[in-house]
């Protein structure tokens, strides 16, 4: 059985601001440790549990977080930027089950340091589903058709989960303050939670369906300003709804969907936010 862990850094326990995710944040280096022991419980215990493969991808910024010399030594890791596929980069349909570890709900919702994929997105949709990264994400496990079987994060994120995951397995390693601030457990006894957690997913494995993505989707990203949008907009195939900060792009399949989100919204950083 393999099993694949896309980790981000803004669900990681104990970490609720940004001078915990940003490298060039004093906070930084430790936020690199708890975010690679976190991940290695969960690879750990997927071992434990009977799994074969178990592949890691660093899916935070330029990807390049994870302190590899900590991992279970018989993971596999992709490390670094540019990847295709960004935070779900090698996920195919080999995979029994998906693990999402480190995650954060969706911009302009409640959570420790909420957003999708940078801070100039207000929304994005699918066709007329609100998403944000773990909702896109687990739109291309579905379209191999892999389950996400567990999420890690802070409660929000879980919620989050809960309702687009029917039957997913969710691990709360931290309950939301304000956007940037959290009660969380103990870096122990976050451990001792994914361990358990990850067990259990595992075992609910055949509960859980895959998210199954719509065909020829239709994606919208709604950008913080007009701005952001216009260079949005310069993607061959995009256009600008009327009135509104929206980029709208038809898609053949949600893989496409996902490399346009990608190119749109690094286009859309190339502009200030005043």
């Amino acid at each position: 059985m393999k099993f694949y862990i896309s980790v981000d850094m803004e669900g990681i326990t104990g970490l609720a601001d940004y001078t915990h995710v940003d490298s060039s944040r004093h906070n930084y280096e430790r936020g690199r440790i708890l975010m690679t022991d976190e991940a290695n419980y969960v690879v750990t215990e997927a071992f434990q549990q009977g799994c074969t493969e178990v592949l890691v991808n660093d899916s935070h910024s330029k990807m390049n977080n994870l302190l590899i010399e900590r991992l279970h030594p018989e993971a596999t890791v992709n490390v670094g930027d540019v990847k295709p596929f960004s935070m779900v980069q090698g996920l195919d349909s080999s995979f029994s089950g998906a693990a999402f570890v480190g995650y954060h709900a969706r911009a302009s919702m409640k959570g420790a340091m909420s957003h999708s994929m940078i801070f100039g997105v207000r929304h994005m949709y699918i066709n007329d589903m609100a998403i944000g990264e773990m909702g896109f994400n687990a739109l291309v496990a579905g379209y191999h058709g892999v389950p996400v079987l567990l999420v890690a994060g802070d409660d929000q994120a879980a919620l989050e989960a809960e309702k687009l995951i029917p039957n997913v397995t969710t691990a709360i390693v931290k309950k939301t303050i304000s956007r940037s601030a959290v009660q969380s457990l103990t870096p122990t006894k976050a451990g001792e939670l994914l361990r358990e957690k990850t067990k259990e997913a595992l075992a609910n494995r055949e509960n859980v369906k895959p998210l199954v993505p719509p065909s020829n989707p239709v994606l919208r990203i709604e950008f913080a300003n007009y701005g952001q949008a216009e260079w949005a907009a310069l993607m061959p195939g995009t256009e600008i709804e009327e009135g509104t900060t929206i980029v709208k792009f038809q898609a053949k399949d949600i893989l496409e969907a996902y490399r346009a989100m990608l190119v749109m919204t690094e286009l859309a950083m190339q502009t200030s936010f005043c």
